[in-house]
């Protein structure tokens, strides 16, 4: 599979630059896995994560910018299924050096679907993955050498230490979603799962962002042409739908 679509995504980029010489692409080498018992797509699959990166190392032998699918789940909700699949594939790919990873977000059954929640809790997903990614930076300051000295012979731990205050800006991730609380806390905040929680966060997106992408004489000419169902007062504020 990836000798046939490295030949075709360069084949690709061949004929484009015969018609227009220099036209700036992106080496997008998809390889979509099946699963041979049913014949349908698999896009959770270890298979489709491990050629998907390979994909990438592809484009980057050729000094590309390139571009693959991940995080396409094969879940139907956003369950633990989905969970795994998405972060076990876009890991991979954004490790590999993918310059963009598309279906990143919200995709679900094989990208037969998309779900508010499965956007909100993706959303998390790839800050982590983006940060993993970020690594550790090895320098003279990041040692801490000295800090470590003045903590030795000082309080003996790092919690007071500034530089302690300023990492936490820096270096850590902090999730909107995901619970990190004590049990007993957890508990008696009603015991949410992240399905609960995301969908909560969804419905607080949706109910309160009301972005104004098109001019309303923009609007009003696309409505005159297709029919369009939603209707404008449903995306203005007070309207009390999501």
């Amino acid at each position: 599979m990836l000798v046939q679509l490295a030949a075709e995504t360069l084949a690709c980029l061949a004929v484009v630059n015969l018609v227009k010489p220099g036209c700036p692409m992106t080496f997008a080498m998809w390889p979509l896995v099946s699963d041979l018992r049913t014949g349908a797509f698999s896009g959770g699959g270890g298979e489709e994560a491990v050629l998907s990166a390979a994909a990438v190392q592809i484009g980057k032998f050729y000094d590309l910018p390139n571009s693959v699918g991940a995080s396409m789940s094969d879940s139907k909700i956003p369950d633990a299924q989905a969970g795994y699949e998405k972060g076990i594939t876009m890991a991979l790919a954004a490790h590999s050096g993918c310059n963009r990873v598309c279906e990143a977000a919200g995709m679900l059954g094989s990208l037969m679907g998309c779900s508010f929640e499965s956007l909100v809790i993706d959303n998390e997903i790839i800050g982590m993955v983006l940060r993993s990614v970020r690594g550790v930076e090895v320098s003279d300051d990041t040692l801490s050498l000295e800090v470590i000295r003045e903590v030795a012979l000082g309080p003996g731990h790092y919690l007071g230490h500034s530089q302690t205050l300023e990492l936490m800006e820096s270096e850590y991730l902090y999730p909107n979603l995901s619970d990190r609380s004590a049990p007993g806390q957890w508990e008696q905040e009603g015991a949410k799962d992240m399905f609960e929680r995301a969908k909560e966060r969804a419905g607080a997106i949706l109910s309160t962002n009301y972005p104004a992408h098109l001019d309303r004489k923009t609007d009003e000419a696309l409505r005159e042409r297709f029919p369009i169902r939603l209707p404008r007062e449903a995306m203005e504020p007070g309207s009390g739908r999501w």
